[in-house]
């Protein structure tokens, strides 16, 4: 954009910008419905964040209760709570860390897969087959993961019993979903099989949208494949990666509460529970309803540093961002 358009959209007065909705009101009364909703389900819920500033009382509701200030923070950092808070927190970063680690990669292969098979029809069905676990609910999931892993007295799941047989479980009889140490990697796994699939649609649509005169003229140049993916395709994808990848770095902290609440149990809490769960137990199940608004918060300012880090050190390398 220019310094005249700039100017000019600079000069335009509040009388102008009323024209113009009046002008384009129907385009405004199709927003209407999108904006209400955001009110309604976005914005209006965070009036509840009062609760982590003030002793709630069920009694007195949200604004009769007393104000406390920052008591709930120090009480969840440093207080009674401070040890599973921190616990949770570490068990959250690790899990999101390791699924960054090993489940951002996956997603961006099989588009890249799916782009090389030259027969649609055996593409879409591959594709509708990696898309269908994501249309599955966690509950369906979870039940699925869990026949395969159990092994108790009366019967063993296939995979466990692939486990045993290879030796990844040198005690039969250790029970493999109430095992710490098998938590992470059963979680993050499962997370892959479901989403991986679907994940791939964004870098797909990426490929598709590189010009084929690119990879003409790398193969006139003498190019193979490898170096068609590495000169032409990634590069080629690189503003979408680089967003996503920010994306991710945004949701560290926001581990899916309810496959680790349909997977975990009493003998794993030291790796799986998380900071979502630890919400559910301390602020709903206990009755600590500032303790957990308090977490809900803390999670937030920490979410939103990270995204607002990751995007100014992306703007800063590669000149592409969010913002």
């Amino acid at each position: 954009m220019n310094e005249n358009a700039l100017n000019a959209k600079a000069s335009k007065t509040p009388r102008e910008y009323w024209f113009n909705v009046k002008k384009n009101w129907q385009l405004y009364l199709l927003l209407l419905p999108v904006a209400l909703w955001f009110l309604i389900w976005a914005y209006k819920p965070m009036l509840g964040l009062i609760i982590a500033f003030k002793d709630y009382d069920a009694a007195y509701g949200m604004f009769g209760s007393d104000f406390v200030g920052f008591d709930n923070f120090v009480t969840l950092i440093a207080g009674g709570q401070s040890n599973q808070f921190w616990q949770a927190f570490r068990n959250t970063f690790i899990i999101s860390a390791y699924g960054l680690l090993f489940g951002f990669p996956i997603p961006i292969i099989l588009a890249l897969f799916f782009s090389e098979i030259n027969c649609n029809w055996f593409r879409k069905v591959t594709q509708t087959i990696t898309y269908l676990p994501h249309f599955l609910s966690e509950v369906t999931i979870t039940g699925i993961v869990i026949l395969l892993l159990y092994n108790g007295a009366r019967s063993t799941g296939i995979i466990a019993s692939v486990l045993i047989d290879l030796g990844v479980v040198t005690n039969p009889t250790m029970r493999i979903l109430e095992t710490p140490s098998f938590f992470r990697p059963i979680y993050i796994i499962t997370g892959i099989w479901k989403e991986s699939g679907y994940d791939s649609i964004v870098y797909f649509a990426a490929i598709m949208g590189i010009s084929p005169a690119l990879y003409e003229a790398i193969k006139v140049d003498g190019g193979n494949k490898w170096q068609e993916i590495k000169h032409v395709t990634l590069p080629g994808m690189a503003p979408t990666l680089i967003i996503m990848i920010i994306m991710r770095i945004g949701r560290m902290l926001s581990v899916g509460y309810e496959r680790v609440y349909l997977l975990y149990n009493a003998n794993t809490y030291s790796t799986a529970d998380v900071l979502s769960t630890f919400e559910q137990r301390v602020g709903i199940l206990n009755g600590s309803y500032s303790i957990g608004a308090a977490s809900g918060i803390f999670n937030s300012v920490i979410g939103f540093a990270l995204v607002v880090g990751a995007n100014t050190i992306s703007r800063q390398v590669s000149k592409t961002s969010l913002w």
